[in-house]
C-alpha cells in the first residue's frame, strides 16, 4: 500500500496568489487535490492523505510533519502561482535544492512560498534542528534525486495537456519540501496571474485532466521506483 500525502499550498488567512478574475490560489489548489485525491484512493494499493481538507491555514513545517507521521511515501504539494508579468504561463515542478536555485524564477518563488508562514505568525527564522542537521545528511541527496524522478515523469505528463513553463523540473529552496526521507515536488499547476489560465484553472473539466496527469505521472514513477515494503501500516488521521 503507498501512501501519497497532498498539500493544498495556502489556505484560510493566507490566500496564496490572486488571480486578476478574483480567483484565490488557495481554492483551485484545494479543488485540484481533492480531485488528485479520488483519483488515487480509486486505484489499487494505493492510497493519499490531505495536510489540509477545507479553508485553514497549515504552517508548512506541519505540513511536512504530517507526511512524515503517516510514513508517506511522496509528498506532492499542489499551487498555482502567480508571476509579475500576466504573460508567464505553463505548469512547472520543483524539487528542492540544496544550495542554489535553478533559474532566478525559481528563487523568486521560493521566498515567496516560504514566506507564508509570516501571515500564519510562524518565524522561518529560527531553524528546525532536526531538518539543519539531516539536510547534512547523504539521505538527503538520494531522496532529492528520486525527487528528481518523480517530477520528471509528472511534468512530462504536464506537457500532455499545458504548455511547460520550464522543459524540465527546477529545483529551490521550498520549506515545505524539506522531508529528508520523503521524495517531495511542488507542482505548479499554472500560472493564476495569466487571465487565460486563470480561466482554465476554474474549469472543472480541466481541473480533472491536471489530477489525471498527475495520478499518470506518480503511476510511471511507481513502475520504475517501486516502494519498499514497510513493516506496519501507518496511521492516516
Amino acid at each position: 500500500m503507498v501512501t501519497i500525502v497532498l498539500d493544498p499550498g495556502h489556505g484560510g488567512e493566507d490566500p496564496g496568489a490572486i488571480g486578476r478574475g478574483g480567483s484565490y490560489e488557495k481554492t483551485v489548489t484545494l479543488s485540484v487535490a481533492r480531485r488528485l485525491k479520488e483519483k488515487i484512493d480509486a486505484t489499487p494499493n494505493m492510497r493519499s492523505v490531505l495536510t489540509r481538507d477545507g479553508d485553514y491555514f497549515i504552517p508548512l513545517q506541519q505540513r511536512v510533519q504530517k507526511a512524515r507521521r503517516v510514513r508517506a511515501d511522496l509528498f506532492v504539494s499542489v499551487h498555482a502561482d502567480a508571476f509579475v508579468k500576466i504573460t508567464a504561463r505553463g505548469s512547472s515542478v520543483f524539487v528542492l535544492s540544496e544550495t542554489g536555485a535553478s533559474s532566478s524564477a525559481a528563487r523568486w518563488l521560493a521566498n515567496k512560498e516560504n514566506s507564508a508562514d509570516l501571515v500564519g505568525g510562524v518565524n522561518l527564522g529560527v531553524k528546525d534542528p532536526y531538518l539543519a542537521r539531516t539536510l547534512l545528511d547523504l539521505s538527503q541527496t538520494a531522496t532529492i534525486n528520486d525527487s528528481l524522478k518523480l517530477g520528471k515523469d509528472v511534468l512530462g505528463e504536464l506537457g500532455r495537456i499545458n504548455t511547460l513553463h520550464k522543459p524540465h523540473v527546477e529545483q529551490a529552496g521550498f520549506a515545505v519540501l524539506k522531508a529528508p526521507d520523503i521524495p517531495s515536488i511542488l507542482i505548479e499547476t499554472a500560472f493564476i496571474s495569466n487571465p487565460e489560465e486563470e480561466a482554465r484553472l476554474n474549469d472543472e473539466v480541466y481541473q480533472d485532466r491536471m489530477a489525471e496527469a498527475i495520478l499518470k505521472g506518480i503511476r510511471r514513477y511507481f513502475a520504475k521506483n517501486p516502494p519498499l515494503a514497510k513493516s506496519k501500516l501507518a496511521r492516516l488521521d
